[in-house]
């Protein structure tokens, strides 16, 4: 049974993984506090992001000889595989830490069993400590593990009348300026702008991340195109005088499911779809939207494109039907968009 010092930590470790700045992927993020017998801290350690320690060591090299006989509470399960650092099971077990309290069991069967091999070796452990808000802080990386794919993120801005250009094709805009800073906002959260190849044929959009003043962010998606069609290599997606940072790749393939296997293969966990009404009904027929993002102007076409293409669906009762999760009237925007945020109900 964990104690108020332990639970107390474990909500500091909690803090700690969380800490702003740490990329969301492709590693989990991880906290980790160093308990005394007396319930002080001894010491405390995040994960910065791959290929920096994970949490464990890092606290445990704060601590050195510290950590003999201390407790360590942990968000997620110490890993028991090397990879780019070492186990953190054994690691804990050679410092001698005495017991080991973690929140969520590791979901990646290539790094669980840390829970059995730090019992194998005598350390005291317990599982479950605020399980629940461990998986909220690892919510996409969880997913990924588990499906074997990124998350899909489907954004789309339409009319009141489902309309995503007008019948003359034109488009710019059909969202608000505080729509489309909300959209970078959601894009940054991804490691992955997928389009697909008319998209980039028609619109040569630059798919990067930018900031309220049109600068680009830092760390960039990549930069993501889907299709057998080849493309021109000028185009801004590929053009490096465009990049801005950001890499790109062309998945030369129009199965919806290959795609993802590709970029889950190039360690992609977040995929933020934004490509035309053809690639998101693809998406939509093979089951593989995750969550929908809509932003609706308050504006009638009454003629033109479509948001997404034809699902095959002919009568009522089969009606593609995602459950609300959130309304919001954008703050501060003079033309009222509101932004959707919605989730398939098999999910």
């Amino acid at each position: 049974m964990s104690s108020s010092a332990e639970q107390a930590a474990m909500r500091r470790a909690l803090e700690l993984a969380a800490t702003p700045g740490v990329p969301l992927g492709p590693n989990p993020r991880v906290g980790c506090v160093l308990l005394a017998d007396d319930g002080s801290t001894v010491a405390e350690g995040f994960h910065r992001g791959a290929g920096t320690p994970h949490a464990e060591a890092d606290a445990l090299a704060q601590a050195g000889d510290r950590a003999r006989g201390a407790t360590a509470v942990v968000t997620l399960e110490p890993c028991n595989h090397t990879g780019r650092t070492g186990p953190c099971a054994q690691a804990l077990v050679a410092a001698g830490v005495r017991r080991v309290v973690f929140a969520q069991a590791d979901p990646n069967p290539a790094a669980a069993g840390g829970a059995e091999t730090l019992r194998a070796a005598g350390v005291e452990v317990e599982s479950g400590l605020l399980a629940t808000e461990s998986g909220l802080l690892n919510t996409i990386w969880t997913f990924a593990v588990e499906h074997g794919r990124p998350f899909v993120t489907w954004k789309f801005a339409t009319t009141l009348d489902g309309r995503s250009a007008a019948a003359d094709g034109t488009s710019r805009w059909v969202s608000s300026r505080a729509a489309r800073l909300d959209t970078h906002r959601l894009r940054a959260l991804c490691d992955v702008m997928l389009v697909g190849t008319n998209t980039v044929a028609v619109d040569d959009p630059l798919l990067t991340v930018r900031d309220e003043h049109d600068r680009p962010i830092a760390v960039q998606p990549l930069r993501a195109v889907m299709g057998e069609r080849d493309l021109d290599p000028g185009r801004r997606i590929f053009n490096t005088q465009y990049s801005q940072g950001a890499e790109s790749v062309h998945l030369r393939t129009r199965d919806p499911r290959t795609a993802l296997e590709q970029l889950h293969a190039l360690d992609r966990q977040h995929v933020f779809l934004e490509g035309g009404p053809t690639l998101a009904a693809a998406f939509l027929r093979a089951g593989l939207v995750d969550e929908i993002v809509v932003y609706v102007a308050p504006m009638l076409l009454g003629a033109g494109r479509s948001a997404v293409a034809d699902l095959g669906i002919t009568t009522i009762a089969d009606a593609f039907r995602p459950r609300v999760t959130d309304v919001t009237v954008l703050a501060g925007d003079p033309e009222h968009n509101v932004r959707l945020t919605l989730t398939p109900e098999e999910n």
